[in-house]
């Protein structure tokens, strides 16, 4: 769409360690206004990583990252305001049933919307469970109520670590559908994944195992920028 705001994230010679060893360095990225980027790579590649410092979890132990002309780490409040992170772990609190946790959730950021959450919930086929508790949940229905997450809040970016994991077929293809309506709409998707999944037409890809090295490091908390 024409009127919606456009803008770049970008990141520049990003590097990540784990104890004394080197995860990735050297790597770059830019993303613009409906964006996808695929992360790739062997298992301990570093793509769990880099999502987290993307989202402002984690720390690099060098680089930097820019949202247009400003400074992701001088306003790391701002930058979590725009990211709406899926882990690899669901995250669910399984004592709530599958109602009150998307509540939680969404009076957590100040988004709370009756209607929204029912057609969020429809969406991944959860409706009908919205009054049963998570622990009674399947682990698939579980990671369908974490995507809910996705629908219920407005946010510029997408980070998702693995989320076809437990997803069958059809909740794949619900999935799909809301990553095309982000784009559309000016948003930007960032997905690691073992497996296929269709995020849409002119797809970046960024293959962690190409940033390796052997080269032990120690390892450094700091934002350490070369700016």
């Amino acid at each position: 769409m024409d009127d919606l705001p456009l803008y770049t994230w970008s990141g520049f010679n990003l590097a990540a360690s784990r104890g004394e060893r080197l995860v990735f360095t050297n790597l770059d990225f830019e993303l613009k206004s409906g964006d996808a980027l695929l992360l790739t790579g062997k298992n301990g590649s570093g793509k769990s990583t880099l999502l987290r410092i993307m989202a402002g979890l984690n720390r690099p132990s060098s680089g930097s990252m820019l949202w247009n002309s400003e400074i992701i780490k001088n306003v790391l409040s701002t930058h979590s305001a725009r990211v709406n992170y899926i882990g690899h772990l669901t995250s669910v609190k399984l004592a709530l049933t599958v109602e009150e946790d998307v509540r939680f959730w969404m009076q957590l950021n100040d988004h709370y919307n009756q209607g929204i959450m029912e057609i969020a919930l429809e969406h991944f086929g959860l409706l009908n469970q919205r009054s049963m508790p998570i622990r009674f949940l399947s682990s698939g229905q579980q990671r369908k109520l974490a995507l809910v997450r996705l629908m219920v809040r407005d946010s510029k970016i997408w980070l998702l670590d693995e989320p076809t994991v437990g997803l069958d077929s059809k909740s794949i293809q619900s999935l799909e559908d809301i990553i095309q309506k982000q784009r559309a709409e000016n948003g930007i998707v960032v997905v690691a994944s073992h497996t296929e999944i269709n995020l849409g037409n002119n797809i970046k890809n960024i293959n962690l195992s190409d940033f390796q090295t052997n080269i032990p490091q120690p390892y450094s908390a700091s934002f350490d920028y070369e700016e």
